[in-house]
């Protein structure tokens, strides 16, 4: 491999995939064609995307087959390689948890003493348990793992949950939850100083495009005598931008904000006089 490029490895499909794909194309990497090749270059940057298997990540960038990935969080704690995390990513969110036959009771994790719990993901669970001092089997199950207790075949299951919907659709109920997981950039060990350089150019995109999300542009209009105390609630990057307009007495006020921050001030922001709001999307933030 050329030693001045970047090999990156993705999950070849699937969710976790098309957001990678979402995420360089924002950064402006622009990759074509790649839907039956498992090695391309990107049209425009110093980069190379392999496709493998999700669980493959891990062990290739620690051994420098590839030199970053973008992967789970729990696909890293499962594997038990030692990498760098370098970002969370904001995307692939999920949780992982215990769930039990909706007819069970359940007080507290001490309910999982002596039970049988199967699961994917034995590495942490058993961790999980040890932690907690709870003496469990634990069954490593390959497939589909909501329909053990239903074949008699485990008392709980440990698996990742994202809206639920599999689990009651299976007569189960989550009960305990172990870990919060999020797709996250990680990095070999012992990257080259030129690769080094690229990977932080690439964080660089990464991180405006995802500074930019959660964001929004807004301009309002304002009475000057009301401009202190609606300036006093949007801080903006550093402050915001006041301008006059062409109305006496009047400026126009434009500021980022979150967009949770605004849905929770708007209320006060039009009792303070603030008209004429407008909202827009950003597509990249440069702090």
């Amino acid at each position: 491999m050329e030693t001045n490029i970047l090999r990156l490895a993705i999950q070849k499909k699937g969710r976790l995939a098309d957001n990678s794909l979402e995420l360089l194309k924002s950064a402006g990497i622009r990759i074509d064609n790649y839907s039956q090749q498992l090695l391309i270059k990107a049209n425009n940057f110093d980069l190379e995307l392999l496709f493998i298997r999700d669980d493959d990540i891990p062990e290739y960038v620690q051994d420098g087959i590839a030199d970053i990935g973008i992967v789970g969080e729990n696909v890293i704690l499962e594997s038990g390689k030692q990498l760098k995390t370098i970002e969370k990513l904001g995307f692939g969110k999920c949780r992982m948890s215990i769930a039990i036959p909706k007819m069970d009771s359940f007080n507290s994790i001490k309910d999982l003493v002596g039970k049988n719990i199967a699961t994917t993901y034995p590495k942490i669970l058993n961790n999980y348990l040890s932690a907690n001092n709870i003496n469990a089997k634990v069954h490593y199950i390959s497939g589909s793992v909501e329909i053990t207790p239903n074949i008699n075949l485990a008392d709980a299951i440990f698996d990742i949950v994202s809206t639920g919907s599999t689990l009651i659709s299976n007569g189960l109920k989550e009960v305990e939850t172990v870990l919060k997981s999020e797709a996250v950039l990680i990095s070999n060990n012992n990257l080259s100083e030129s690769k080094k350089l690229l990977l932080e150019q690439i964080l660089f995109r990464i991180r405006a495009v995802n500074q930019a999300k959660n964001n929004k542009y807004i301009l309002l209009n304002a009475p000057n005598e009301s401009l202190q105390k609606i300036t006093e609630m949007l801080p903006g990057v550093k402050s915001p931008t006041i301008m006059p307009l062409a109305i006496e007495g009047w400026s126009s006020v434009h500021t980022v904000i979150s967009e949770d921050d605004f849905w929770n001030k708007i209320e006060n922001l039009k009792n303070a006089g603030a008209q004429g709001i407008l909202v827009l999307p950003i597509e990249k933030i440069i702090v």
